[in-house]
């Protein structure tokens, strides 16, 4: 594992400061719902965009071929769509497990209405982890993502997922849509096997 930050997530000071708990998804989190939850509704986190130069060495890639998933990166003046859920401190266990591969969970302020602000919490990925695959062009990231398959399936599956999902709630993601169009182009010009 490139970067497991199990131990870094077993500090759980962090969910006892909050009153509610409130887990911000933005990647797989908006579609693979796989812990219990109290409620759930859409927000926005300010001040981040969704980016995917994370890599993924244990879900949707390996150790020696990974695949790109998303993470968030500060971006000023930027917002980030995402589910917000409300959740029992006990989910952590499973989540910091799914969530270990250089991904740290944080505090952050979600923007729930115009004059509702509540703190939650978040996953995002260390930039200082060798997990943390940085910038790359939309191209070479569709092309990453197309041909990598970890224990959890095919990386192209993850960005289908995650294109869809967030239509389903109307958003308009510049950077995951550039992605997919990309992906789509490479397997059109891409000869299909005999």
């Amino acid at each position: 594992m490139p970067h497991d930050t199990r131990s870094l997530n077993s500090d759980r000071s962090d969910i006892d400061s909050l009153d509610d708990i409130w887990l911000f998804g933005y990647g797989s989190l908006i579609y693979k719902v796989d812990f219990p939850y109290l409620e759930v509704q859409p927000v926005y986190l300010n001040g981040w965009q969704r980016r995917f130069w994370q890599g993924s060495h244990d879900h949707r890639g390996t150790p020696d071929a990974p695949g790109r998933v998303v993470t968030l990166v500060e971006a000023h003046g930027e917002r980030c769509f995402g589910l917000a859920y409300r959740v029992e401190a006990d989910v952590f266990d499973h989540l910091d497990h799914r969530e270990k591969n250089g991904y740290r969970r944080l505090v952050v302020a979600l923007q729930f209405g115009p004059h509702d602000i509540r703190q939650g919490l978040v996953y995002i990925g260390l930039k200082n982890s060798p997990a943390f695959l940085g910038e790359a062009s939309e191209e070479a990231i569709a092309a990453q993502i197309l041909r990598s398959v970890g224990p959890s399936g095919s990386n192209r599956d993850y960005l289908e997922k995650l294109v869809q999902a967030l239509a389903e709630y109307k958003v308009h993601d510049p950077h995951v849509d550039a992605v997919y169009k990309k992906l789509l182009a490479l397997e059109a010009s891409t000869p299909a096997a005999n």
